[in-house]
């Protein structure tokens, strides 16, 4: 394999792996595959700090926004990155680009807004966003910063498939004996994701994933709830910090993250 071209996440996300993103990349590198998928890739905090691509790659996001994000910074990274050229960091364009209905915009102003507004929203939320002030740095919307992080994500998606599928869809679609999934789904009991997704999804999801030809990788927060629906699966224990933000500061929080996967071959 070819090294890969470095790029780095476009905006926050909810849940980004940032603190776990080194462990779970020497997990997925030890883990034979040439088909790598990510059905939950978010603003790929996974995808995009693994060192190396394979040679099939399929991101997917059940969100409208991520899926046409990707999908436009690939085909119309030009007349993507002059609309961002117009717009300010500021409380008053915030609120206004968050009143927008998406459906009305062009898939080109709909990626400009939701690029937006996750640079600059408290906590990478996609649901009840609010704007974020930071006292110790800058607003995130260096655009000349931004055009030269962009370009090298688009150069990066240049050979991957992009697909805004249910998790469940994409993982019998693109299943085989050689893939690998790796799985970063919506937290059991949090919010702010903006998505449905009750425990009988998690549940479903284990019965899914035990009959596949494949291999996954599945990381999520530790919950009595959790650990009994994937108990038949591998697991590991990493201690790990949740960063929130809130108008005063950023708080750090010491959690355990659980990480499944396949039995051993």
């Amino acid at each position: 394999m070819s090294a890969s071209i470095t790029a780095k996440p476009p905006a926050p996300y909810l849940g980004g792996k940032r603190n776990l993103a080194r462990r779970l990349c020497a997990m997925i590198a030890a883990t034979p595959h040439r088909a790598y998928i990510e059905p939950c890739v978010g603003m790929g905090g996974v995808f995009l700090r693994r060192p190396t691509p394979a040679p099939v790659e399929i991101i997917n996001d059940a969100s409208g926004d991520v899926a046409n994000l990707f999908r436009v910074i690939r085909r119309h990274y030009e007349p993507f990155v002059d609309e961002l050229r117009w717009l300010i960091a500021g409380r008053a364009e915030f609120d206004r680009q968050r009143g927008l209905d998406p459906r009305l915009l062009t898939d080109i102003e709909r990626a400009v807004r939701f690029l937006y507004l996750q640079r600059l929203a408290f906590g990478g939320k996609v649901a009840g966003r609010t704007f974020g002030v930071r006292r110790d740095q800058d607003s995130r919307f260096n655009l000349a910063q931004l055009r030269a992080e962009l370009k090298a994500l688009r150069d990066r998606l240049a050979t991957v498939t992009i697909e805004q599928l249910d998790i469940a869809d994409v993982i019998r679609r693109y299943d085989s004996p050689r893939a690998l999934f790796f799985i970063d789904p919506p937290y059991h009991l949090t919010e702010g994701y903006g998505l449905d997704f009750g425990e009988e999804r998690y549940t479903a999801l284990a019965d899914q994933l035990a009959g596949i030809a494949g291999q996954f990788i599945l990381s999520i927060n530790d919950t009595p709830f959790i650990r009994r629906t994937f108990a038949r699966f591998r697991v590991d224990e990493v201690a790990t910090t949740w960063t929130v933000a809130s108008a005063a500061a950023h708080r750090s929080t010491k959690v355990t993250e659980l990480i499944f996967r396949s039995p051993p071959r």
